[in-house]
């Protein structure tokens, strides 16, 4: 049985523009701490985290980070 009544996937993505340019950009650093903030103030939690490396157009990689939160009701 799980703690957690709810759970919401949170899917953050390194930008495309400064991957193409750059050859990579990183992780939108502020964007997670702000929307993870938030959803904290909303009574979420992290529950699981895991970031994943994808092929970008053909010759670069691109890094994403997949979020679970969960939260109790009531």
């Amino acid at each position: 049985m799980s703690n957690y009544d709810e759970f919401k996937v949170l899917h953050i993505v390194e930008g495309g523009c400064g991957t193409l340019l750059l050859g990579a950009s990183g992780l939108p650093i502020k964007k997670i701490e702000s929307t993870l903030n938030e959803e904290a103030a909303n009574g979420w939690q992290v529950v699981f985290q895991v970031i994943e490396k994808k092929r970008f157009m053909l010759f670069w990689t691109r890094e994403a980070l997949l979020v679970t939160l969960g939260r109790k009701l009531g």
